[in-house]
């Protein structure tokens, strides 16, 4: 154990007077262990703590001692990269641009790969449909991330991650460190992934729809074999009934404009990221609604999930392709996931009606965003 002399000078002690009483601390690097008697609720000390040590530098965490008369506050210097700069965030995102810049030219702007070869800046002609895609992904985990830097909780910025066909992308993370200081705050930060989300996936979901068809070139028309097709969720023909715009059209060489790939993609990933499981921003909410009782419900999704691939493939006898693999793989991850169980706030004081009503709400968008079958192989 080291002296209060031995601790960093920046440790902001002195937030400590009026909610903590200090007994000791312990100086282990850059790690520091403040131990003693909270005058306040778990709930209050954490609240009223965590943003003064956040702007000190410092995440803090709160551990009670299994004895319960000793609490130990600890404070870890925050790092976000490299002299602050988060170098893995930008190298990924820069990554994913390319590989969205790359995919939508090649798959959905009909540009041939020999034609991208002997001129790579014509993957630029794609901005739009990268623009679209990691608009609807960034708009929807930056949501988490200005709302957990509102609450003062420890949220990493989001994490691109690239990929290759259909979209050049699997999505975007963010990473949250130390424990949720009530069902408040995980609710809120929960919720406003998919709110986020669904806000820029109608912003670009009507812009697509208003933007003009694609030609499709003759030398894929006359391609035989199996394309994939991705269906529309009821969101997506609401707004474009709401705006009077077609989302197919009867000649063969029409087809939509790549924007509006951008705006199922949010509708897709939305829906995913509602399932009410483990650390998905549904299991987040539902966690935050029921309290424990949330596992009850985490533990039917997989066999929901799993149930949906065995209706289509036994009963309406679509193969592994045409989304039943799509729903075991999330039948398999969901188990994985609710195993690994959802995240445990310190405070289990039950929401407010008014959260408790927008969670309902969220979830009833969610719905507008399914579909059983969301993508399809047919003959071309």
């Amino acid at each position: 154990m080291d002296s209060a002399d031995s601790m960093p000078a920046d440790v902001p002690t002195e937030a400590l007077r009026s909610v903590f009483y200090l007994e000791e601390t312990d100086v282990e690097g850059d790690t520091v262990r403040l131990r003693g008697e909270p005058l306040v609720t778990r709930r209050t000390l954490t609240r009223e703590l965590t943003p003064v040590f956040r702007d000190a530098g410092y995440e803090l965490s709160v551990e009670s001692d299994p004895s319960g008369f000793q609490t130990t506050l600890v404070a870890e210097p925050i790092t976000s990269g490299v002299d602050g700069v988060p170098w893995k965030n930008l190298a990924l995102f820069v990554m994913t641009v390319f590989s969205t810049l790359v995919v939508g030219a090649a798959a959905w702007y009909y540009i041939p790969v020999s034609a991208l070869s002997e001129n790579p800046l014509l993957v630029l002609r794609a901005w739009p449909f990268t623009a679209a895609v990691l608009g609807v992904l960034s708009a929807h985990e930056l949501g988490h991330y200005v709302v957990g830097r509102y609450h003062g909780v420890d949220v990493s910025l989001p994490y691109l991650i690239p990929f290759i066909v259909p979209f050049g992308t699997l999505g975007a993370i963010i990473r949250m460190r130390g424990r949720m200081p009530d069902r408040r705050v995980l609710f809120d930060i929960g919720v406003a992934g998919p709110l986020a989300g669904l806000a820029a996936t109608v912003a670009v979901t009507v812009v697509g729809l208003s933007l003009d068809p694609m030609t499709v070139p003759e030398r894929v028309l006359s391609t035989s074999g199996q394309v994939i097709v991705f269906n529309n969720p009821p969101l997506l023909d609401i707004i474009a009934d709401l705006i009077g715009q077609p989302t197919s059209y009867a000649d063969p060489s029409k087809t939509v404009h790549p924007v509006i790939i951008g705006g199922w993609v949010g509708m897709f990933f939305t829906l995913l990221n509602l399932l009410p499981v483990g650390q998905l921003d549904g299991g987040h909410m539902l966690r935050a609604m029921l309290g424990r009782r949330q596992e009850t419900v985490a533990a039917m999704v997989p066999a929901v999930l799993f149930g949906l691939a065995a209706y289509l493939h036994f009963v309406r006898g679509l193969g592994i392709n045409e989304s039943v693999g799509l729903w075991m793989f999330w039948g398999l991850f969901a188990t994985f996931i609710a195993y690994n169980g959802p995240a445990t706030p310190a405070d289990e004081t039950p929401l407010d009606w008014r959260r408790q009503l927008l969670g309902l709400v969220t979830f009833a968008l969610g719905t507008l965003c399914f579909l059983l079958v969301p993508i399809q192989l047919m003959s071309a």
